[in-house]
């Protein structure tokens, strides 16, 4: 049976004009290394979604796996001056989904989406489902176009 979570990324990936094909794996794909090392790919091809406070406005950073976010890159790009991390529950309440299992699309609220452009060097990329056990894998440029993100250096140094 598929989670609700995984069934509200695949319409959301629809109604973007996306066939997405999830696939499980119970060991966990949490962390950018776990889901590299349980996919076979690697950890540069992971799309970490990454939830942010820019001021008064919650963001989404889709960063590769490889690198660290710069917050104060972010909060430029977004127009604003402070970028703070959010907790838990501000993410379930802006995504709709838990940390680890956050997607880059279908989130309850719309957020402002920023790119890291190190994720177009890949055929394909990675990114979560909905849950901490659930991937999917997509183009880039598909990335980029479902998601209604922006490409720009979010990366730090």
């Amino acid at each position: 049976m598929t989670h609700p979570n995984v069934e509200r990324v695949v319409v959301a990936a629809n109604a973007a004009g996306l066939h997405i094909e999830v696939r499980q794996f119970p060991e966990g794909t949490r962390t950018a290394v776990e889901a590299a090392a349980a996919i076979g790919v690697s950890v540069g091809q992971i799309v970490k979604s990454l939830v942010f406070g820019v001021d008064d406005e919650i963001v989404m950073a889709l960063v590769s796996g490889a690198n660290t976010l710069d917050e104060s890159l972010l909060a430029a790009a977004a127009g604003g001056q402070r970028c703070v991390r959010v907790d838990a529950d501000a993410v379930r309440e802006a995504t709709g989904f838990p940390i680890g299992g956050v997607p880059p699309f279908g989130h309850s609220t719309p957020l402002r989406v920023f790119i890291d452009p190190d994720l177009l060097q890949y055929d394909e990329v990675w990114a979560a489902a909905g849950t901490w056990h659930d991937v999917f894998g997509l183009e880039p440029h598909k990335l980029v176009e479902a998601s209604g993100g922006v490409v720009t250096d979010v990366k730090r140094g």
